[in-house]
């Protein structure tokens, strides 16, 4: 797993090819597993604060979509 980008580091064609085919994730699942695999990013993000954006998250066939403070991280798998 590594952070590829962010919605801000993308042209909006891009973004919506990496957006094909998301459906919900956990959030709770996908911190869990950043902390786990991710040790450096997950302390960077403070992903031990509340999220109000928790339920925007979301993965596809190829990444993980973490919304935080309103900002999409896509993180391959």
């Amino acid at each position: 797993m590594y952070l590829e980008c962010t919605c801000a580091d993308v042209t909006l064609t891009r973004w919506n090819e990496l957006m094909r085919g998301a459906r919900k994730a956990s959030y709770k699942r996908l911190v869990a597993k950043i902390k786990r695999e991710m040790p450096e990013l997950y302390k960077a993000l403070s992903l031990d604060l509340n999220n109000p954006w928790a339920d925007n998250c979301a993965q596809t066939k190829t990444h993980y979509i973490l919304v935080w403070s309103a900002t999409e991280y896509f993180i391959r798998k």
